[in-house]
């Protein structure tokens, strides 16, 4: 065994080019993920202390904080539930035009961010089809936070569905069978036999819309409006800022988001870890 295989605890593989794999593998996430993270906390330290406080506790970049984080967290949620209910639909029931509906399901995957964000605008304005039917009644979707949750809404339902979908593919319905055969419930067998199954791809698929909902910027600002401390969101601020060349303060604003995000992301997976104990999946 060599030094390398005595460090790892790793005996050698009847398939080759584990060193070049793993050299490989480092230097690409170096290059594609670890240097680009390193090079914005460098450039947020031409920033003293007081100064990157002072721009990230602005009135404007803490209301474009609070609007990107809160609504990308309820649009994780609604898509949590409703993405569950489109999985369930998908998999176990057979219908017409069922294969059309799980391919309609990836539309927003397919579609370009700018795209999407036309579509919602010409949709939920108020001379819209359904802006139009909304603004008798005094609601108005488009270019307010409301429009920026359809949006966030609309491109995070994918990542939930397609997560959670191979998930209930495999779960053997005979366990359902033999649930109900032993007199549980319906509610009770979805319960105690398929939700501790899917859980974990639920918390997933929730991790997953929420980052992507995070740094949404195409399909949001068309829709927004983009109003400072209205409609305004934190991935617009940064691009302001580089447009107005304060490059560090538009690296300060990231920073915060990329610490941000990464907690959540952290406490997430170890609630699915955790999840996964409790249901055995993880040894």
């Amino acid at each position: 065994m060599s030094i390398v295989d005595s460090v790892i605890g790793r005996r050698k593989s009847v398939i080759p080019g584990f060193g070049i794999t793993l050299g490989t593998t480092l230097l690409w996430l170096a290059l594609i993920v670890l240097i680009p993270l390193a090079a914005l906390f460098v450039r947020t330290a031409e920033l003293s202390l007081n100064e990157f406080i002072g721009v990230i506790t602005s009135r404007r970049a803490l209301h474009a904080f609070e609007l990107s984080f809160g609504l990308s967290f309820a649009a994780a949620l609604v898509n949590l539930v409703f993405g569950a209910v489109v999985v369930w639909t998908l998999v176990r029931y057979r219908f017409p035009g069922r294969r059309l509906f799980d391919a309609i399901v990836d539309i927003p995957f397919a579609l370009p961010t700018a795209v999407a964000g036309i579509a919602l605008t010409t949709l939920y304005a108020q001379n819209g089809w359904i802006g139009g039917l909304l603004a008798p009644l005094g609601v108005k979707i488009a270019f307010t936070p409301l429009g920026i949750f359809v949006a966030l809404v609309f491109i995070g339902l994918p990542f939930v569905v397609r997560t959670v979908q191979p998930v209930l593919e495999d779960l053997d319905e005979e366990l359902e069978e033999a649930a109900a055969s032993l007199g549980a419930s319906r509610w009770l067998t979805v319960r105690r036999v398929v939700l501790p199954s899917v859980v974990p791809a639920l918390l997933t698929g929730f991790t997953m819309a929420f980052a992507r909902a995070v740094g949404e910027y195409g399909s949001v600002i068309f829709i927004a409006g983009n109003l400072p401390n209205y409609s305004e969101i934190a991935p617009l601020l940064i691009v302001i800022r580089l447009q107005e060349f304060h490059y560090a303060d538009a690296t300060a604003i990231a920073v915060v988001m990329l610490v941000a995000a990464l907690v959540f992301l952290s406490l997430i997976n170890a609630l699915q870890y955790w999840s996964e104990r409790r249901t055995g999946k993880r040894q």
